[in-house]
């Protein structure tokens, strides 16, 4: 068969990597259709020159589908919705995976015009999908992108490398672009940290889109300290730094989600940076996006109302692994699924079954 992952963002990377392995591992031809008008190709490219994989470019949505009306694989994969699916069925078969488990209401409206199957993660999330889309074709397998930390195939960073003390506790900061909590970390926040190894891992966006230019110039004040490493644009998993780190801190990224299905503690950071169009009169975008999810996620862990409570609370939940260590577990079966690091092996196996 020949597969292909349409990569509308480069983020999208992670979660379809450990299935290309598996398709690969089987025989079977493998194509990344890269999207321009999203990233920066530079940063394909040096993905791409480290990764040996099949790839292709294309500008737009509808470059994308002329190519694949050309080359008619039996099966492409979507990190989102695509305009050009009634085309694309004409000769191929398509599904759809969620990039993230977080609780925006998105995740599931994207599913709003069917693809051939959509492969779910945890038991609520499937259960809640099929309310709303209840002809659709939905497959619970779990969540591929963490197969690679589940059964210990992937790899940390390298401490020595980065200049960080491996004998010291490490803390993980990966927030969101908005809201993020990024704005109101004080610029001198790993000094406070300093018996702690820090990484921060932001969202790709904060990298590529011109109006978060406040957020990088705290990132290039964050990497001048010692005990601290800030992730480069060229990296684009977080999967090593999930695998280094004993605790998270974030706001309303998905990785919290994903966090919490290692047995690690996470502390939710309510204290973010709203943008001007969901302030004062306008609060009503705010509620409607974030502050009425499908999925509520006000038990996953410690919840801190300003960064003054950050110090206890991360030495609270390191000296007392079992607080919330129910809640984690809950949120695991309902959100993330298996945790067996099979997902992409039983994604794989459906492909082969359902052939066209």
């Amino acid at each position: 068969m020949h597969i292909v992952f349409d990569t509308l963002n480069i983020y999208y990377l992670p979660q379809y990597l450990p299935i290309s392995e598996v398709l690969l591992s089987r025989g079977h031809k493998v194509t990344f259709v890269c999207y321009t008008d999203k990233t920066d190709k530079s940063l394909y490219t040096d993905f791409f020159s480290k990764n040996d994989f099949e790839h292709r470019y294309v500008e737009n949505d509808r470059k994308a589908s002329d190519y694949y009306a050309q080359v008619k694989p039996q099966w492409v994969f979507f990190g989102n919705a695509f305009s050009y699916l009634d085309k694309l069925h004409e000769y191929s078969k398509s599904a759809q995976l969620g990039h993230g488990v977080g609780p925006k209401p998105g995740y599931y409206h994207k599913s709003k015009t069917p693809m051939s199957v959509r492969f779910m993660e945890g038991d609520l999330r499937l259960k809640k999908i099929r309310e709303f889309y209840p002809n659709d074709e939905f497959v619970q397998v779990g969540f591929s992108k963490l197969d690679p930390l589940f059964n210990n195939t992937q790899t940390g960073l390298d401490f020595n490398e980065l200049g960080l003390d491996s004998n010291k506790k490490t803390i993980l900061y990966a927030p969101t672009f908005n809201p993020s909590s990024l704005e109101r970390f004080p610029d001198n926040w790993p000094s406070d940290f300093a018996d702690y190894n820090i990484l921060i891992k932001p969202h790709g966006f904060t990298y590529t889109r011109e109006k978060y230019h406040k957020q990088r110039d705290k990132l290039r004040k964050w990497s001048a300290f010692q005990n601290a490493y800030v992730a480069t644009p060229s990296d684009i998993s977080l999967l090593p730094f999930m695998a280094d780190a004993d605790i998270l801190l974030s706001e309303a990224s998905s990785t919290l989600f994903e966090f919490v299905a290692l047995s690690k503690p996470v502390i939710v950071c309510n204290f973010f940076q709203l943008k001007w169009n969901y302030k004062g009169i306008f609060k009503f975008r705010y509620h409607k996006r974030f502050g009425k999810d499908n999925v509520l996620y006000k038990d996953i862990g410690q919840h801190i109302d300003s960064y003054k409570e950050l110090a206890v609370n991360i030495k609270k939940q390191l000296n007392h692994p079992e607080l919330f260590k129910a809640e984690r577990e809950r949120y695991t079966q309902e959100h993330v699924g298996p945790t067996d690091g099979q997902a992409s092996v039983r994604i794989v196996d459906y492909l082969e079954k359902h052939r066209l």
